[in-house]
């Protein structure tokens, strides 16, 4: 995992997001009502809702918006169904890329998907051609200026709630776990006192691609691009920062 640091990514993203919290709590809404829809209303019985709902609060929804999106999965409110998808290609100058999505309509979805790589000088692949280049992990990261945490005991506590790695930089700590052990490792951690500018399952790339600098820039049209799709859920990519 040495190397594979994706806190600038996450930066940027949530920069871009800032200005998009409308779209966000969308976005979180439906991933609220399938969690709901598949293991039920109560988030201390469902993990996948307690992590969802956690991310939603870190990002300032209101809890009436977090509430509806339950009550429209568990039967309260009347709802459409949404399906989980993902879409694999490459952009700009060989960057692998993963789209999550969450959809009312299939066919409505992959067509704007592949508009957003079309136009952006990407290309839309088939399944499987880019996710080998990924791992499910969780990630939790702990900013530095906002805590003062001593590195040692971290990493023994780390060690002691479960979790897999820790990565050390001037600005952050960054912690690695198991997918299926990531609720309890950032339970035991919070219980220790530490807070996260970061926490989430997310897909880590396990090499990077480095582009020219125009690439860069359609790459991030091509993510802005992505983002104000009301599907879209998440991007993953490769592209060294």
């Amino acid at each position: 995992m040495a190397g594979h640091s994706k806190w600038k990514n996450i930066q940027h993203r949530k920069s871009r997001q800032d200005a998009k919290k409308g779209k966000i709590f969308m976005k979180y809404a439906k991933e609220i009502y399938v969690a709901a829809k598949e293991g039920g209303g109560d988030p201390e019985t469902n993990s996948a809702l307690r992590l969802v709902i956690d991310k939603a609060k870190a990002n300032n929804m209101p809890n009436d918006n977090i509430d509806r999106a339950i009550k429209k999965a568990t039967g309260g409110i009347d709802g459409v169904e949404y399906e989980e998808a993902t879409y694999e290609g490459y952009g700009p100058g060989g960057v692998a890329v993963m789209v999550q999505v969450l959809t009312d309509n299939r066919n409505r979805t992959a067509s704007e998907v592949r508009h957003a790589f079309s136009k952006n000088g990407g290309n839309l692949g088939e399944n499987g051609c880019v996710s080998f280049l990924f791992e499910r992990k969780g990630y939790l990261v702990i900013d530095r200026s906002e805590q003062d945490v001593d590195e040692e005991e971290l990493m023994l506590d780390v060690i002691e709630s479960g979790g897999d790695e820790i990565e050390t930089s001037d600005e952050v700590f960054e912690i690695y776990t198991d997918p299926e052990s990531f609720t309890d490792v950032k339970e035991a951690l919070t219980e220790k006192g530490y807070s996260f500018a970061t926490a989430e399952v997310t897909m880590l790339p396990q090499t990077s691609t480095k582009v020219a600098e125009d690439q860069v820039e359609k790459m991030n049209k091509l993510i802005d691009m992505l983002e104000d799709s009301d599907d879209v859920q998440d991007i993953y990519h490769n592209m060294e920062e």
